[in-house]
């Protein structure tokens, strides 16, 4: 399957990064970045490995600290937010915005 990253996973992703370089390190930040790499192979191959949720989208754990929604669309997987699980739950679906 073709893994397809929404704008909006783009920017959440970069401010995912963004806050591990400031609250820690580097080092943190790559091995987040390898979390996510390994996440989205496994995705390819289990486009279903994430919990269904709300509509079609599904939700898949990267760290205790993000995780990841993304659908998919026919042979797509599209990837729509990476969540801080910190934030507010209410904001999740006006972040996404379908």
């Amino acid at each position: 399957m073709k893994v397809i990253w929404t704008y909006t996973a783009e920017m959440s992703y970069k401010e995912e990064i963004d806050f591990i370089l400031l609250k820690w390190n580097n080092t943190q930040a790559s091995l987040f970045v390898e979390l996510v790499e390994n996440n989205i192979t496994k995705l390819k191959d289990y486009p279903e490995l994430g919990q269904p949720i709300y509509k079609n989208f599904r939700v898949l754990s990267i760290s205790k600290q993000t995780s990841l929604f993304y659908r998919i669309i026919e042979e797509n997987i599209e990837l729509s937010i990476f969540w801080n699980n910190k934030r507010n739950p209410k904001d999740l679906f006006t972040a996404i915005k379908y």
